[in-house]
């Protein structure tokens, strides 16, 4: 999705990218992320931030805030379902500064935070992600 006309792409046009996303996961994934919501902000919130000890909010593209499936119980209840928050501005400011395009970019992103729904930590990520060739 390049950007050829000179704008910036939207939060919708940034959601449709998550959401195709999504829906193109492999099934054994694809079927746990049935209540995932996803949202597109232009920042994380400063609560967020602080929380996380991140003092630039350019340098956090997306999060997810939830229990990992990991953690899940059938006794467990009123829980509100995981969201994972893209980060718009972040996104498109890596976006120009990299050599990948807005969409394999977001789903770079939102398959790393689909990680964390699945318990899986950086740490875990960055070492299937090296075994991969990534």
């Amino acid at each position: 999705m390049a950007n050829t006309i000179g704008f910036a792409p939207n939060r919708e046009a940034i959601e449709k990218l998550a959401t195709d996303a999504i829906r193109n996961l492999p099934a054994p994934f694809a079927d746990h992320l049935g209540d995932i919501v996803v949202r597109v902000e232009e920042f994380a919130d400063d609560d967020i931030l602080q929380e996380m000890g991140i003092e630039d909010p350019w340098n956090l593209t997306g999060l997810y805030q939830g229990r990992p499936l990991s953690e899940q119980s059938v006794w467990s209840t009123g829980d509100m379902p995981p969201i994972i928050s893209l980060f718009r501005m972040p996104l498109l400011n890596e976006w120009i500064e990299s050599d990948v395009t807005l969409e394999e970019l977001v789903v770079h992103v939102l398959v790393h935070e689909v990680g964390h729904h699945f318990g899986l930590s950086d740490a875990d990520m960055e070492a299937l992600e090296n075994a991969a060739g990534g």
